[in-house]
């Protein structure tokens, strides 16, 4: 039987390369192409066609919710495309809720063991769902409260860190930075503030959030 085709995707080097040492040691996984951030991840997904993408959340340029929604594009199916299994240190919902909407099939947290890696590994290639145990209970709260319908249509948690650094006045670089987020996600996440809150620029936006009470005067 043909070998996993896997890609690692991860800005930490060290963390990367002890990763595919890992990998080497199962039999049935090869390590087809390594990359840093999401950007890498599009070329090596187009020039390798893997069969799992581990993919971390936190990456320079693009990070990997929005590398699993670019890898995604507008399919009707994921038919022919990789499995994608986020690896992350990240129990943040809007990352794990961001991932599973734009249409990751795993996440696992790095503290996983070698074994439960490469379960996963198998699992998700085997066309099976795969959580972390310390964020299943996270998924199955958000179910019971029907969170995934009411992030629709009020500000995720990562939107109001945001909109709270807008009020501060902070630029989008500085938003970048302080959130440990590319200035592509920062605005992404301000576009949706405005639709949200219809407001026409960043200013109005945090004069209607104060006015709703979703800011305190003490956050402007």
């Amino acid at each position: 039987m043909s070998p996993i085709r896997l890609v690692v995707v991860d800005d930490h080097a060290l963390f990367r390369s002890g990763l595919i040492s890992l990998l080497a040691d199962a039999a049935d996984f090869q390590v087809v192409g390594e990359g840093s951030n999401g950007i890498e991840a599009l070329e090596l997904v187009r020039r390798t066609s893997p069969d799992v993408v581990l993919l971390d959340v936190s990456m320079p340029l693009m990070d990997g919710v929005e590398t699993v929604r670019a890898l995604r594009g507008k399919a009707t199916s994921t038919a022919g495309q990789p499995r994608i299994l986020m690896l992350t240190i990240s129990k943040n919902d809007d990352d794990l809720f961001g991932a599973i909407a734009a249409g990751a099939d795993g996440y696992l947290l790095k503290n996983a063991t070698p074994e439960e890696l490469f379960k996963a590994i198998r699992n998700v290639h085997a066309g099976m769902s795969v959580l972390a145990p310390d964020v299943t209970r996270q998924v199955l709260r958000a179910v019971s409260l029907d969170r995934v319908g009411l992030k629709d249509q009020g500000l995720s948690s990562r939107e109001l860190e945001v909109l709270k650094c807008l009020a501060q006045g902070k630029t989008t670089a500085q938003i970048s930075s302080e959130l440990f987020i590319s200035e592509n996600t920062v605005k992404t996440h301000v576009r949706h503030i405005l639709e949200k809150l219809e407001a026409a620029n960043r200013a109005e936006a945090v004069s209607k959030a104060v006015q709703l009470g979703i800011l305190g005067q003490e956050n402007t």
